[in-house]
């Protein structure tokens, strides 16, 4: 279980190791076989973000023999370079699983969320998958709420390590973090003002509501800046690496803190440095007061006076995540339990985190 902010190449982190160990092994491709029997497995959560690790994984593995990335999500045909969500996974489930050595899940604290839990469930007692102790899992984010960290021990060996590099579900100290007080009916106005401080005029969206065809090419043109604005529902705000993004704008704020981390760090990543502003309406956004204090603190940025009346007047809420999330998870949730234990010994040997504020439920 590996966490670590955004923008610090998770995705390498994973993708690198698994693909000198195959070729260290001697892996050999089953592409002309009638049965494809993969010896990695990487599951994501959205479609975007699958083709961009496939993308990467074929980058990393061009010129290695015997590697033969492929991509899967959707209701493409995985025999073709398919595409294939883990809410749909029938046509994945058509491949040999006996093999698996290695099995990813990316952004994982959403993969165990949000509805996709069953599936990765399901994917884990499919016929032919090793068994959690025969296989390697690994899970990456930058968020890892305790509850989620329970749910994952069930995909883990017993023994498991938690790896954290930095503040786990603290926000990137590179990225420059703006609240805006701002009523419902005036953030229009103030988009508008702050695009045109920027000099940019066209804009693109992705959402939901899109065909996937529409949605890849939006981020086409806004990954080339054919058209310099993205608009975006948060779809978007998972793992995505888009060069050169300078600011990120949260016209809505989301309902919970670990999705405005993911949000801002589309930006600032990789020792960049970016801008995220955000609009906040105390009528709607006054339940994530205290969250936003604790992470604009631990990113060392200014905190309004009006935010912190607002956190601690009574009427802003001390938590942290959503209703299931019951606490914010800084550290491994087993700590104390197993003495002597890795995480145990690399807690001593790093300097303490930022305390973070009480905790309560969301809502």
């Amino acid at each position: 279980m590996a966490c670590a902010q955004t923008g610090s190449g998770k995705t390498a982190a994973f993708l690198l190791p698994i693909l000198q160990q195959l070729m260290a092994d001697g892996v050999a491709a089953s592409r002309f076989s009638e049965i494809q029997e993969p010896e990695a497995v990487i599951v994501a959560p959205t479609r975007e973000l699958i083709n961009q690790i496939f993308l990467e994984a074929r980058k990393f593995a061009f010129g290695c023999p015997g590697s033969n990335p492929v991509s899967a999500a959707g209701r493409v045909s995985v025999r073709t370079r398919s595409e294939r969500s883990p809410g749909d996974l029938e046509r994945l489930l058509q491949v040999g699983l006996s093999k698996v050595r290695y099995l990813v899940l990316d952004e994982a604290d959403r993969m165990l969320d949000m509805g996709f839990e069953p599936d990765m469930r399901r994917l884990v007692a499919s016929p032919g998958m090793p068994s959690k102790e025969s296989r390697q899992t690994l899970m990456f984010s930058a968020t890892y709420p305790e509850d989620i960290q329970r749910m994952a021990a069930d995909f883990l060996k017993t023994d498991y390590l938690f790896l954290a590099v930095g503040v786990v579900g603290g926000a990137c100290s590179d990225v420059e973090q703006t609240l805006m007080q701002v009523t419902k009916f005036s953030k229009r106005e103030q988009l508008l003002d702050l695009l045109r401080t920027t000099g940019t005029s066209l804009a693109s969206s992705s959402n939901l509501d899109r065909e996937q065809r529409e949605r890849e090419l939006a981020l086409a043109d806004f990954r080339s800046g054919k058209c310099p604005i993205l608009v975006a529902t948060s779809v978007a705000a998972r793992g995505l690496d888009i060069p050169d993004v300078q600011h990120v704008v949260n016209f809505d704020l989301p309902n919970n803190i670990d999705e405005y981390v993911h949000r801002i760090g589309r930006t600032g990543r990789c020792g960049n440095t970016g801008r995220a502003v955000s609009f906040y309406d105390p009528d709607t956004d006054n339940q994530l007061a205290r969250a936003l204090v604790t992470i604009l603190s631990q990113a060392q940025q200014e905190v309004p006076s009006w935010l912190e009346e607002g956190a601690f007047s009574g009427h802003g809420s001390s938590s942290f995540s959503t209703p299931r999330h019951k606490t914010f998870a800084s550290t491994d949730s087993r700590k104390g339990q197993h003495p002597g234990s890795f995480q145990d010994n690399a807690v001593k040997n790093q300097p303490p985190a930022p305390a973070a504020a009480d905790e309560e439920d969301w809502e």
